[in-house]
């Protein structure tokens, strides 16, 4: 608990200073936000708001951990560096889309193709360790399961190796671009981010409580290095709540897609290391909706030749453009959010009892 604890206040520490020397060197070295011209006409004043802020949300919980982890003197899990490995990995991609777009000056970065090549390839080989037979522990656990999991693996539901990569390729491909749809409003990605994180907290460290090796029984869970993904989890809570200071409306800084990949993709890592993948998809409830009305719009202005559903997509546009305020809108979503998180942990936790 000690680890957590240091992880996230040393996480939120960094973050909240190092934002500040960010936004400042960001702005010196030109490193602005290009705004689509087709978006809400209110956020064409944001043009040449620094970016990339994602960097320090990286930073910040990387240096938080190895904080915890040095003070405490605990040694990093196997499933803690592939975590960290998916969620560094995928901030590089982003970087990579971002600083394009500056070095260009357009709102246009890596192309599609070549971003989905590299949000791959990450996916893959962090699938890959995984599931590998040398990351066994001395239970002959791997980090990753072949099983697909809601609240814990479901026995009967065991994949291919093949079809468990596909799902882990998903899941992160998924959950990272999901993330990216949603950060589109000052503090809406970061604020609801830091809530679900919070809930893998809560719910790494229950696991630990509960884990079969010491509390054998119907209710325990046969994971993976829980107590460790716990203090990463904290971390990453503690940076994006740093960064969220800088953040809100009126965003002084924007995390970029070098922070929304990551993010996204340490959501799935969590799901997926932690036996929750469905779950995940009740805990990052918005980011799924923000996801399908992206699909929808495009599905039915394809359907209908040149019609739409929404005003604009993601959603959040949608209610900008019928003319709620952007503060109003992100609220409202951090409350929907709020709503998801609570429900998925209250079925996790409803599970567990009724299994006593």
């Amino acid at each position: 608990m000690k680890a957590i604890l240091l992880g996230g206040g040393i996480a939120l520490l960094v973050s909240l200073l190092g934002t500040r020397v960010a936004i400042t060197a960001f702005t010196r070295w030109g490193y602005g936000q290009e705004i689509r011209e087709d978006g809400p006409t209110t956020h064409h004043t944001k043009r040449g708001t620094p970016t990339m802020g994602g960097v320090v949300i990286i930073l910040a919980t990387l240096l938080g951990y190895l904080g915890a982890s040095l003070i405490t003197w605990t040694a990093p899990s196997a499933s803690t560096l592939l975590l960290m490995f998916l969620f560094v990995g995928m901030g590089v991609v982003g970087f990579l889309d971002d600083f394009i777009k500056i070095y260009k000056q357009r709102n246009l970065g890596l192309r599609s193709k070549a971003k989905m090549v590299g949000q791959t390839l990450i996916a893959l080989i962090f699938g890959g360790l995984a599931l590998s037979p040398w990351l066994k522990d001395d239970d002959g656990r791997t980090p990753a399961s072949t099983h697909v999991s809601f609240l814990r693996d479901i026995g009967w539901l065991a994949l291919p190796a093949v079809a468990t990569l596909l799902l882990i390729w998903l899941l992160v491909a998924g959950f990272s671009n999901a993330v990216n749809l949603t950060d589109g409003l000052d503090g809406l990605a970061a604020g609801a981010s830091a809530m679900v994180f919070g809930a893998y907290t809560i719910i790494n460290i229950w696991q630990n409580n509960q884990l079969c090796q010491t509390r054998p029984g119907p209710s325990c869970y046969d994971v993976r290095d829980p107590l460790d993904l716990a203090t990463v989890a904290a971390a990453i809570t503690g940076a994006c709540v740093g960064f969220l200071w800088w953040n809100a409306s009126p965003a002084k800084i924007f995390m970029g897609d070098t922070g929304s990949l990551a993010l996204g993709s340490a959501l799935a890592g969590f799901a997926i290391l932690s036996r929750t993948e469905l779950l995940l998809v009740i805990l990052g409830g918005l980011f799924v909706i923000e996801t399908l009305s992206v699909m929808m719009q495009v599905s039915y202005f394809k359907i209908t030749k040149g019609k739409r559903i929404f005003r604009m997509a993601p959603i959040h546009h949608h209610f900008e453009m019928l003319g709620w305020e952007q503060v109003t809108v992100v609220i409202r979503f951090w409350i929907i959010t709020i709503l998801c998180v609570a429900g998925g942990v209250g079925v996790f936790y409803a599970e567990w009892v009724a299994k006593l």
